[in-house]
């Protein structure tokens, strides 16, 4: 059945914990899988789904995501769907910005006035997931719902990173936490399919994404002044609302920190990858209109290439290269994602830079690189070798950070040649 429902794309904070790719661009716009960024994916299942009316919700470093939004998702005159930017502002009404994410929600709602809508999609810019949202609005309409929670089965580690809920047989939540404690756990464990079961996946955990009811929200709003919905509109909503949990057993993952992001991205090089590029729902995104990818005397093992790249390592394993990189003779690359360039060089900027001792775009001659995730415009020259580990410290330099054993690599950062980080 066809529901009359608006979605709004939540651009998230400031994104410290993915520092330093979010040090110029916000969360959503951070590269993933070569070719992408992390906000296609919300605004690929809502097209997917036949929702196509997408407002994103843009706050800190926002300018390169409102680039990617507006040249990607133009449709024809004769539609009614658009994916339009709503930028946080100061008004007469108030003049501070968002401050969570239902305060951007609530501060969103005179804009929705002008749409004709009876739910709200609510969806996070910082997800890993393909989900049709189709079903979880029919399950919301059929049983009446006020607000539906999309949740998911955790073990107790990853419990703890998020809101955690208990239902009844009928699906509706009774109780609800934000981030409980590992001791707080033994009395939140809820009903899960076997297969959860014997994974130790017995929390029922939010997944950030909610459907409204319009006057239900409009009503609470006007009732309660809390700025997130995990931790205040939720819990507050339980016993006034009917409020239900809609368990999605599909692949899933929250990009929240360096770590995580390094996983689900190496993940995708795999046989058989938990997340599905190469279904028949595709993930849009912007069309530059680039050349294939040149690869020239090179051994790859599980390699996800993005459009554009001229390789001539020796070897590449378990590594995603982004788009238009480019990798030099003899150099080896393993467990790396090289999220490419913004532009080609030409030949006689590349001739001036090498006179000034200044590396090309990309990845030299003789390097080794491993554990690494290498930011865009990034350049590391001649003989370089990056090697992360456990034993590195978290720690912060000029040209690169580390995270969780990771080496990140900074955007337009300079590796010199015959640098060695390890």
């Amino acid at each position: 059945m066809k529901h009359s429902v608006i979605s709004l794309v939540l651009g998230g904070g400031r994104g410290t914990r993915l520092y330093p790719l979010t040090d110029h661009r916000s969360k959503p716009a951070v590269p993933i899988a070569g070719k992408y960024r992390l906000v296609d994916i919300p605004i690929s299942n809502c097209l997917n789904s036949g929702l196509n009316r997408i407002l994103v919700l843009t706050q800190f470093n926002s300018a390169s995501l409102n680039t990617h939004i507006k040249n990607t998702y133009q449709f024809d005159y004769f539609s009614r769907g658009f994916v339009d930017i709503l930028a946080a502002e100061q008004n007469a009404e108030s003049d501070q910005w968002y401050q969570g994410t239902a305060d951007a929600v609530r501060q969103s709602m005179k804009h929705l006035q002008k749409y004709d809508y009876d739910y709200i999609l609510i969806l996070s810019g910082d997800q890993l997931y393909q989900m049709d949202f189709c079903e979880m609005i029919d399950y919301h309409v059929n049983n009446n719902s006020d607000i539906t929670i999309a949740t998911i089965p955790v073990d107790k580690d990853a419990a703890t990173g998020f809101g955690i809920l208990k239902a009844s047989d009928e699906g509706r939540i009774t109780d609800f936490i934000e981030k409980p404690s590992l001791n707080q756990l033994a009395d939140w464990k809820s009903e899960v399919c076997p297969q959860s079961k014997a994974q130790g996946k017995e929390f029922l955990a939010s997944m950030g994404i909610y459907i409204f009811s319009k006057n239900a929200l409009k009503d609470i709003f006007s009732g309660h002044s809390g700025d997130d919905f995990g931790k205040e509109i939720i819990p507050h909503a339980l016993e006034d609302y009917k409020v239900l949990s809609y368990q999605f057993e599909g692949y899933w993952t929250d990009i929240g920190t360096i770590a995580s992001f390094f996983e689900a991205n190496l993940a995708m090089t795999a046989d058989i990858p938990d997340f599905n590029m190469f279904s028949t729902k595709p993930i849009y995104t912007r069309s530059r209109m680039l050349p294939p990818t040149k690869i020239n005397g090179s051994y790859m093992e599980k390699v996800i290439f993005g459009d554009g790249a001229i390789v001539m390592a020796d070897r590449i394993e378990n590594s995603i290269i982004g788009n238009r990189s480019r990798v030099g003779r003899g150099s080896i690359i393993r467990n790396t994602y090289m999220m490419g360039a913004d532009y080609y060089q030409d030949l006689s900027e590349v001739e001036q830079q090498k006179s000034e001792g200044v590396p090309r775009f990309g990845i030299g001659e003789n390097c080794y690189v491993e554990n690494a995730i290498l930011d865009k415009n990034s350049r590391v020259g001649d003989g370089a070798r990056i090697i992360g580990g456990q034993h590195m410290p978290d720690a912060d330099y000029d040209t690169y950070s580390v995270r969780s054993g990771i080496v990140v690599v900074k955007k337009n950062a300079v590796i010199p040649a015959g640098h060695i980080i390890q």
